[in-house]
């Protein structure tokens, strides 16, 4: 079926539909029917200026405009705000509208941007969707827009508080006070980087407090990534006291905390794991399980859904978001959450990484790290203890001809069998394929035995946290443990998520009783979890993640004084005033890289990932990512791409080769197939070989489309398609000063821009009228100047005429302002090569000149005086002439003429002498 719609059409039917879905009546305006709901978009509704795309009612009343404009618009979309602008201050049709309307949106349908003129410094945003008529209702209640109660939160100053127990640290006040900076010059994003124990979670509540007392914010949301620090952040609002009054928070303010899919909508303040919100806005139920392990843990299968609108959860529903631990749920997957909310947002971490600066633009409102926490006593520092085995650093080798112990991970069956050839294995094969007990018991025994030395004087084993590989390793290290220190279960224990023990009673029992005095974990308390008395972490695993690695040490950091630690820790002379970094592996020296997020080869090239699966790659990871990446690309496609691309691979559509290779990956299709090679039937076990080779045929034939050519072209669109975001290199400057050379570089360019004009002012029309006499400047028109542009374009594209412009700007020393356009910056640096200008000058500067000159000379002669009615005209034509260059009798019944009267009026008003003025003013205003 053919598509006969055009772009702006095809733009207007979106339109349509995402304001139906954000509860809006769409009409026309010959069927205005404004008791149709509660919010009404009229489209085509007239102004006095012309018809407004859009106009919407509410409750009867004009609220806004909407620019609608096609697709490709969307890259250039702020450029159409002063037309929207236009409609809002127009003066509509049957609607006695004497302010502007407040509300104004510019929408490609794909794209739409948003400006509340009632802000101080109105400017626009991007917006997910369109507000819905509940929402604007309830802002135009109000006396003032947000962004304008912003700017009245007053000074935080905690010395003229009353006094209180708590109060706030320094870099506690800093960040706030930052922060309410930031908001007050509507900067959308801020980061608060602050080092582990030094207060996040109080700062954010204090500052939340204030935001809803002196700000009048409706809603807003604490974002966590796992369940465990969202009971935290929960506990924390119950607990706090605001500085300034007696009552708890949650005595002023409604607090919710989502177990469900149900949100309070007289919530004030809501938390919620990303995972959970995530589901609610897709309207799917939740795997609770998610919610306890953080997303960057999480390895991601195919493509995830994107979010869609939500009337429950509009995306005005939260003022602003703060999110905890930001250096790792704030992209893929979890980005688009944040992204669909109109609200500001504020990260928390301790942590952040080039990407989390760059995510958070670089508005760092706090700078508090762990250096800075430890002088001022908020944090505690380290001492690092190495211990190194033999197998450790070579790794070792097990021979043939012996019997040698296996045992199934999950089961912990054990079988002896004989060892059929040499083995060797490195030290990275330790604990998950391969293990050595006497390697762990060398390490467990070493750690024992130099305990007095690492705490001098100590009766007990200070609270120890061990960081195991996996589960089945942190079991041979409990084991171990209590064998080498002859102690028994209490003694030590693990601490995860699948210990059928509750994690939270172990975890209490760490943090406040004398036993377990060792702890074991795998995933649970990297980061987001307190226990002040741990006093040495012991790294039986390696990390690379940079920042993962910071998160395991932040657990050793908290400080405590003397009595508290006392009741855990009996022998302890003193408050906590460091803890030890137990380095059994390597940790501290191994190399580090910035954390990212567990997805599937999200750095690769689609064009590798294309030649990789082309050249017999059957790996799931690679697979996966091609087929995820030519999903998203095929998004993007147009008719004609897409019939390039059918045409390369045969006839074979690109959703089919997306559909072919996620088939080629399924599990059920691979044990099928695996079981086909085997001979065997459904239900038996064809075994790991049978599915790999499975794996490896189904990849292959669904590649078999795959070749050069077509990978090339795939390449070639989607580089016209797409631009790179850079998050990970950040700027910075380096000098702020003329280029000495810029004046050489300058003469030269414009020295080049000369010699092309002047080689081609025979050839090129315009040219040749602006060499020569002045009276044949009359003749000029919009099509021949375009046509100068046109062949400048394809013979010298470094000649671009706003490139050449600043050249002689620099030459020229001009300090005016820019030309409105491409065309109007060509005419005036011909002007200049010309002669006709000594000195730069934009060209509707020169045609006002010239005209108020004309006007003048005319006047003075006493010849002959224009009345106001004929000098209203004549402007028209100056500025027509600006744009335009030229003005023809035909242009007279066009915008903006027409609707002054077109030539009939101008004819009134000048009479026989109209075709000799036009003539005139062709030529003055462009000498």
């Amino acid at each position: 079926m053919i598509d006969n719609q055009n772009p702006e059409q095809k733009a207007r039917d979106t339109i349509d539909a995402l304001l139906r879905q954000a509860g809006w009546v769409v009409q026309s305006a010959r069927k205005i029917d404004l008791n149709a709901g509660l919010g009404q978009a009229v489209r085509e509704y007239q102004t006095d200026v012309g018809p407004a795309d859009y106009v919407l009612f509410v409750n009867k009343k004009a609220v806004g405009v909407i620019e609608a404009k096609r697709e490709e618009e969307g890259q250039r979309l702020t450029a159409h705000e002063t037309q929207t602008e236009g409609y809002a201050a127009a003066r509509l049709k049957w609607v006695n509208n004497k302010e502007p309307l407040p509300f104004l949106y510019e929408s490609t349908g794909i794209i739409t941007r948003f400006t509340d003129g009632r802000d101080p410094r109105p400017r626009s945003r991007e917006v997910f969707s369109f507000h819905r008529p509940e929402t604007i209702k309830e802002w135009l209640a109000q006396d003032d827009s947000l962004r304008e109660r912003l700017q009245r939160i007053p000074v935080l100053n905690p010395d003229h508080l009353p006094a209180r127990e708590l109060r706030l640290r320094d870099c506690q006040e800093i960040a706030i006070t930052n922060l309410e900076a930031s908001f007050k010059a509507d900067r959308p994003r801020a980061l608060i980087q602050m080092a582990t124990g030094a207060g996040k979670t109080y700062t954010a509540i204090t500052s939340i407090y204030r935001l809803l007392k002196y700000a009048k914010a409706a809603r807003i949301l604490f974002l966590v990534d796992t369940k465990n620090l969202g009971e935290q952040a929960e506990q924390e609002m119950m607990s706090y006291v605001p500085l300034d009054d007696n009552r708890k928070f949650t005595e002023l303010y409604n607090m919710q905390r989502l177990k469900s899919s149900f949100v309070a909508k007289d919530s004030q303040v809501c938390i919620s794991t990303i995972q959970r919100l995530y589901s609610i806005l897709k309207d799917t139920p939740l795997d609770e399980a998610t919610e306890e392990i953080n997303p960057a843990e999480l390895k991601q299968g195919k493509e995830p859904m994107p979010v869609v609108y939500n009337e429950k959860v509009p995306p005005e529903f939260f003022d602003f978001i703060f999110i905890d631990e930001c250096h790792r749920s704030i992209y893929n997957l979890w980005q688009q959450v944040i992204d669909y909310f109109d609200a500001s947002l504020i990260g928390l971490t301790a942590t952040p990484d080039n990407r989390t600066y760059g995510f958070f633009k670089k508005n760092v409102v706090s700078d508090y790290s762990h250096e800075k926490a430890v002088a001022d006593g908020v944090n505690v520092g380290n001492e690092i203890y190495i211990i190194e085995t033999t197998i450790t650093q070579q790794g070792a080798q097990i021979n043939a001809q012996q019997q040698v112990e296996r045992r199934e991970k999950l089961t912990r069956k054990k079988r002896w069998e004989m060892q059929d050839e040499d083995e060797a294995y490195s030290a990275k094969q330790l604990d998950r394929n391969i293990v050595n007990p006497d390697q762990i018991r060398t390490v467990i025994r070493t750690f024992r035995d130099k305990l007095p030395e690492i705490f001098p004087g100590r009766t007990e084993v200070p609270k120890t946290l061990i960081f195991a590989k996996t589960d089945s390793h942190a079991d041979d290290i409990i084991q171990t443990v209590r064998e080498e220190f002859g102690e028994g279960n209490a003694f030590c224990k693990k601490l995860t998520y699948k210990i059928e023990e509750d994690p939270k009673s172990v975890l209490a029992d760490f943090r406040n009783a004398y036993y377990p005095r060792i702890a074991v974990t795998v995933d649970m308390i990297a980061t987001g979890t307190d226990v002040k008395p741990l006093e040495c972490l012991l790294f039986m695993r390696d990390v690379k993640s940079r920042n993962y690695f910071e998160q395991m040490k932040g657990r050793g950091t908290r400080t405590l004084d003397m009595d508290d630690l006392k009741k855990v820790t009996p022998s302890a002379v003193s408050a906590k005033t460091h803890y030890v970094i137990v380095d059994a592996i390597g940790v501290t020296r191994s190399l580090k890289t910035a954390s990212q997020p567990l997805i599937t080869k999200p750095t690769v090239a689609l064009k590798d990932l294309a030649m990789q699966v082309m050249m017999g790659a059957t790996d799931e990871d690679i697979v996966s990512s091609l087929a995820g990446r030519l999903a998203r690309f095929n998004k993007q496609l147009d008719v004609d791409d897409q019939r390039r691309i059918r045409e390369a691979a045969g006839g074979l559509e690109l959703t089919q080769l997306v559909g072919k290779l996620f088939a080629a990956i399924d599990a059920d299709n691979i044990e099928a197939r695996a079981l086909s090679l085997a001979g065997q039937p459904i239900g038996s076990d064809p075994g790991d070989d049978q599915r790999q080779q499975a794996q490896q045929q189904l990849v292959s034939e669904s590649a078999k489309v795959l070749n050069g050519e077509l990978i090339e072209l795939i390449d070639t669109i989607r580089r016209d398609k797409e631009q790179t975001i850079d998050h990970d290199n950040l700027d910075g400057l380096v000098r702020a000063e003329w280029d000495k050379d810029a004046a050489n570089n300058a003469q030269a360019f414009t020295d080049e821009f000369a010699d092309y004009l002047k080689s081609n002012q025979d050839n090129i029309a315009a040219l040749t009228i602006f060499f020569s006499q002045p009276y044949r400047r009359r003749e000029l028109s919009f099509d021949l100047i375009r046509q100068v542009l046109d062949k400048l374009k394809a013979d010298k594209p470094k000649l671009a005429p706003l490139r050449v412009w600043q050249a002689y700007r620099q030459l020229d020393d001009y300090q005016g302002a820019q030309p409105i356009s491409e065309l109007t910056a060509l005419v005036a640096l011909i002007r200049r090569v010309c002669g006709m200008d000594a000195k730069l000058s934009t060209f509707d500067d020169t045609v006002r000149r010239n005209f108020q000159n004309w006007v003048m000379k005319l006047h003075s002669g006493g010849t002959e005086k224009f009345n106001e009615e004929q000098m209203d005209w004549l402007r028209m034509i100056r500025d027509h002439v600006a744009n335009s260059f030229h003005i023809e009798r035909d242009d007279l019944e066009m915008s903006p003429f027409d609707g002054q009267g077109g030539l009939g009026r101008m004819y009134q008003l000048f009479g026989a002498k109209m075709e000799s003025l036009l003539d005139e003013l062709n030529e003055v205003l462009v000498v």
